[in-house]
């Protein structure tokens, strides 16, 4: 494993926050009319099936990771040679810069559409992107305590949604078990890309103190996140009618608009504002391991690859200027998240299974010739 300065690394229970922090984010205030649409109201199984794939990845990743010795830029290097290790790195880089633009690009877009539709894009990306610069640049431990605040603040707006009980009628959930195994698997594959950032796993693996240990705390990390996908979904699917689900892009905000408290008229308002913390964590861990990866791959300053990508990110969400583009970005975006978690970690895995046992292999023949 690369070796990091201890007063870098954080707790193995930290990973618990630094999981869930990133799988939930922007797509919590829309998922439920994209996962619905194939396998109707039966999807919250396709939201359970996706999370124990989800759980699978995980393990994955953490056999790659303590058995390759940490860094993912090295492995790469020691499964497919220089050049392939040198393009899978590059494919990274890119993937988490491209996971930072599409959350932010798609949260200004709620914004925008909920609250301030004058309001231009390139003031908000700048403030995001300035505070995620002084996140980021403070270190790794200041961005994994802004991913636990990521967690434990919005939690109580997520416990809310308790208000729309009162008008929901669960019989929208019957008949159980009614869709084709197709339709199952389309949505799982919709519902996974939900569940999507886990992969950063790959690159702050190194900054864990006694990295091996953390692997049950990432697994109870990405258990939460499907549990409050599971809670979210059931309340949508009785709360809304199929019709109305499917003329619905934000399903979550709609429903926080019936909760009622004296002091605040239009909760959606509150909502959306104060979701802007959970989004800065999405950006501040993602650009972290873009950056990092950068670092490592180029051979610079952090704070410079920092700066560039920032700048990258920037420009990229102000020239997305219409939903269709919006749109655009996020469907390859969901592709290229697919293929990494579909056939990318999988490859990891089996490339290092094979070599793992290519090389014990050796020294049983070479313990035999002794």
């Amino acid at each position: 494993m690369m070796k990091i300065k201890e007063n870098f690394l954080v707790s193995p229970y930290l990973v618990f926050f630094l999981v869930h922090s990133i799988q939930v984010g922007v797509g919590v205030l829309g998922y439920q009319r994209v996962v619905a649409k194939f396998a109707g109201y039966d999807s919250w199984i396709s939201v359970l099936f996706a999370g124990m794939i989800i759980h699978i990845l995980i393990y994955m990743i953490y056999y790659v990771l303590n058995t390759g010795g940490g860094d993912i830029t090295s492995i790469h290097t020691k499964l497919f040679g220089k050049y392939i290790g040198t393009v899978f790195n590059l494919v990274l880089i890119l993937y988490f810069a491209v996971w930072t633009i599409t959350v932010l690009r798609t949260y200004i877009e709620v914004v925008q559409v909920w609250m301030f539709p004058t309001l231009e894009t390139w003031k908000i990306a700048s403030v995001f992107l300035l505070l995620t610069y002084y996140v980021v640049s403070a270190g790794f431990r200041t961005v994994t305590g802004v991913c636990f605040l990521g967690v434990v603040l919005p939690f109580g707006l997520i416990v809310l949604l308790v208000f729309p009980l009162q008008y929901s009628h669960f019989t929208n959930l019957l008949p159980v078990f009614d869709e084709s195994i197709k339709d199952y698997i389309i949505s799982t594959k919709s519902m996974m890309l939900s569940y999507l950032g886990f992969e950063s796993l790959l690159v702050f693996y190194p900054f864990v103190k006694n990295a091996k240990t953390s692997e049950k705390y990432a697994h109870f990390g990405n258990f939460l996140t499907v549990l409050i996908y599971l809670t979210i979904t059931i309340i949508t699917f009785s709360f809304f009618s199929e019709e109305q689900l499917a003329r619905n892009v934000w399903a979550t905000l709609s429903m926080v608009k019936v909760v009622q408290v004296s002091f605040v008229e239009r909760f959606d308002y509150f909502f959306v504002s104060f979701w802007c913390l959970v989004i800065l964590t999405n950006i501040a861990l993602s650009i972290w391991a873009s950056s990092r990866l950068a670092k490592v791959v180029f051979k610079v300053r952090h704070h410079q690859m920092l700066i560039l990508i920032s700048g990258v990110v920037l420009v990229v969400c102000v020239l997305l200027k219409t939903r269709f583009l919006i749109n655009l970005l996020n469907n390859y975006t969901n592709i290229l998240g697919f293929y990494m978690a579909a056939i990318y970690i999988p490859l990891l895995f089996i490339a290092s299974v094979i070599k793992n046992k290519k090389k014990k292999h050796d020294q049983m023949e070479n313990s035999s010739a002794q």
